[in-house]
């Protein structure tokens, strides 16, 4: 069962704690993280680019010149794709960029995710950030203390809106709930770093 030291607020080490094994030692199935991260990124999308076809933009109800005689083309209407200001073809219309994943192949994607970043020394688990009011300066001292650096991901167990709005302005810093986790900001981030007690109930919602 893989394990971890624990960390204090000022970066010296308290304890160790033992890791799930679900968790924190799954397969890494790089074909299913990908295909996951797909799809988290698509849903992400608004879906809501729209172009107009011939029959809906203005204009285009007379025909531009007679059918015969005039040595051109045949025109039928001038909102025609070939004229200027004329309709778009196989132009993007409001959709939904979704797509659906079986819960399981989630769950599979996460926890290699989670063991990927075990692996890479990239977690590391704190008892508690201590923080008694909203100071980012608070925060900020706690994440360099800790040698946190890059793109930080702190994993709470529940809503804690002192460590929330002290984390607002630090652009490289995202607070995430422990059953909230999801693997693009697992895999964006350079460290995450896990309260104590979320590691529970991580252990609860994805084992």
């Amino acid at each position: 069962m893989p394990h971890t030291d624990i960390y204090d607020r000022t970066g010296k080490t308290v304890g160790s704690v033992e890791l799930s094994d679900e968790l924190f030692a799954a397969p890494v199935n790089a074909a299913v993280l990908h295909q996951v991260v797909t799809a988290q990124l698509a849903g992400r999308r608004t879906g809501t680019a729209d172009t107009k076809t011939r029959g809906e933009v203005r204009g285009g109800g007379r025909k531009p010149y007679r059918q015969k005689g005039t040595g051109r083309a045949r025109q039928g209407s001038t909102s025609a794709p070939h004229y200027r200001g004329g309709g778009t073809v196989f132009g993007p219309h409001p959709r939904s960029y979704e797509q659906r994943l079986p819960r399981k192949m989630k769950r599979l994607a996460l926890r290699g995710a989670l063991t990927a970043k075990f692996g890479d020394e990239a977690i590391k688990v704190i008892d508690t950030f201590g923080l008694e009011a909203i100071r980012t300066k608070d925060l900020a001292g706690v994440l360099r203390a800790l040698g946190a650096t890059g793109r930080v991901l702190v994993v709470a167990p529940g809503r804690d809106q002192t460590l929330e709005l002290s984390a607002r302005n630090l652009p490289t810093v995202e607070v995430i709930l422990a059953d909230s986790l999801n693997v693009v900001d697992l895999l964006k981030a350079d460290l995450i770093l896990i309260e104590q007690p979320s590691l529970a109930r991580m252990q609860e919602v994805y084992a």
